[in-house]
């Protein structure tokens, strides 16, 4: 079993039905265990709540039940090792969001593979971020 912790930017394309082939078939092959950051769930709400994304899932409750009950993932909710290994984590030039830098930091921390569409994530591969390289969506 693989474990993989999905990027917001892969969150919002799987609800909105806009995952290219290969990233759908990743996150819904029931041999892997795929987990979402309480960050993404954060930044999937903050997005919606800024009108830059829709969404009929318009709440946090209502995400994470859909994230648990229907897609059968799990959240990883971020703790005190996730918080160390983002003091570890250097800054890269033109890569400074906080909220990606502490779902990297989850993923190092925890072992899990992560899939997004940010190239920028692949500097990270040397701080021992196993990084999975998603196409872009087909929005």
């Amino acid at each position: 079993m693989t474990r993989l912790l999905i990027d917001t930017n892969i969150l919002i394309y799987l609800l909105h039905d806009a995952l290219d082939e290969d990233t759908d078939a990743l996150v819904r092959d029931y041999e892997n265990q795929i987990y979402v950051s309480s960050v993404s769930i954060m930044e999937f709400t903050h997005l919606i709540q800024n009108n830059r994304i829709s969404s009929r899932r318009s709440s946090i409750q209502n995400v994470v039940r859909y994230v648990e009950e229907n897609l059968g993932f799990r959240i990883a909710y971020t703790t005190r090792e996730h918080l160390m290994q983002l003091e570890k984590l250097p800054l890269i030039e033109g890569h400074n969001d906080p909220n990606d830098r502490l779902i990297i930091a989850q993923a190092i921390a925890d072992q899990l593979e992560l899939v997004s569409s940010d190239t920028k994530f692949a500097a990270y591969r040397k701080y021992g971020l196993q990084y999975i390289k998603a196409a872009h969506p087909k929005m």
